[in-house]
């Protein structure tokens, strides 16, 4: 049963292998450069097992001690996740302890396969979720382990590797951007981006953007729903 299911999920992660990788990779990089043994990456990949959010936790590592900054800027990165946990709730109902680890280790490339994956006749579907989540988490722990350990024994220019990071989320934001027909939402984050960025400097402007661009969503959340809605109706 557990290897029918491994050889299901297997190919569906194939695609993640390629990218958890390269970014596990450089994320492993990033952190030996920044100052920390490969023992970092390793042990952050398998307890927080959250891309952007591991980026981030490199510059909260080397900053003050902020242990409130910290768990807002947490709780703010990875919020999506409650959305993800919602729409999983029926598909890992009744699967027992498994459910304990899919709730773990769920990220954005195991929620979509996860969600979307037809699974095969006779393939237990909740070995089929544990497969589809362990080997996205080993892709990711054994690409950043490595780039911690590559990091430490070869000596090659790593300028502007930091960059990674800034690279990951703006593709995020324009791969958002392009399935989007109505782009007020960019729009408000892009503002309050800039005028957090002009008043509380490049150092503290992440937490109060977030928040604002939180608030203004709410604010204007009705407004935005019919906005993209006919905005689909006009594209039909």
């Amino acid at each position: 049963m557990k290897r029918k299911a491994l050889k299901a999920a297997f190919p569906h992660t194939i695609p993640i292998f390629a990218g958890f990788w390269f970014l596990g990779m450089a994320y492993g990089i990033y952190m030996n450069v920044s100052g920390f043994s490969f023992w970092y990456p390793l042990a952050m990949s398998i307890v927080i097992f959250g891309g952007s959010l591991e980026f981030v936790t490199v510059s909260m590592l080397l900053s003050p001690f902020a242990p409130v900054q910290t768990l807002l800027a947490a709780l703010m990165i990875q919020a999506r996740h409650i959305f993800y946990g919602i729409a999983m709730l029926e598909k890992y109902k009744g699967l027992g302890w498994k459910r304990f680890y899919l709730i773990f280790g769920m990220c954005d490339e195991s929620f979509s396969i996860n969600c979307s994956a037809e699974i095969p006749e006779g393939v237990d579907r909740g070995w089929f979720y544990f497969f589809v989540t362990l080997l996205n988490q080993l892709y990711w722990v054994t690409g950043s382990t490595m780039g911690g350990f590559l990091g430490s024994v070869l000596d090659f220019n790593t300028e502007g590797l930091e960059f990674v990071m800034t690279a990951m989320f703006v593709v995020i934001f324009l791969e958002q951007l392009l399935k989007e027909k109505n782009h007020s939402t960019a729009v408000i984050g892009l503002a309050a981006s800039v005028v957090c960025l002009v008043i509380f400097g490049a150092d503290s402007f992440l937490l109060p953007t977030m928040a604002c661009t939180l608030l203004l969503l709410t604010a204007f959340r009705k407004p935005l729903e019919k906005a993209g809605f006919k905005g689909e109706e006009d594209a039909v």
